[in-house]
């Protein structure tokens, strides 16, 4: 294993450990409904190819829709990380006028917050 998969999943079991039981129960149901989703729709890309599969070749494509859908999905999470990474230093500098004109002589006062109507 990697060192970067060995990490995370290190990470990924310290906080299942200090998860409460629901806690652990509701990512458990959330796993079999995605693993559920997930063979639906390898039983739909099957039916669309059109093959006529034996119920090996069925469970072997199915196994590697499945394989390639999560290198799909990984390869798109790292396009969406690198296009946040590209846009967060011109997010910061925007926040950073806007806020500096908020603040005269740079002192570190923040905006008052918005007026709210009293009576309740």
């Amino acid at each position: 294993m990697p060192p970067d998969a060995r990490q995370n999943f290190r990470r990924n079991a310290e906080l299942w450990m200090q998860m409460t039981p629901e806690q652990r129960n509701l990512m458990r149901q959330r796993e079999n409904m995605r693993r559920q989703s997930m063979t639906r729709e390898a039983d739909t890309a099957v039916r669309d190819s059109g093959l006529q599969l034996s119920p090996q070749e069925r469970a072997q494509f199915e196994s590697r829709y499945i394989q390639e859908r999560r290198k799909v999905e990984q390869g798109l999470r790292q396009q969406i990380e690198a296009e946040r990474q590209k846009e967060i230093p011109a997010l910061i500098q925007q926040l950073k006028k806007e806020f500096q004109i908020d603040q005269p002589g740079k002192s570190p006062v923040a905006k008052p917050p918005a007026s709210q109507k009293s009576g309740n």
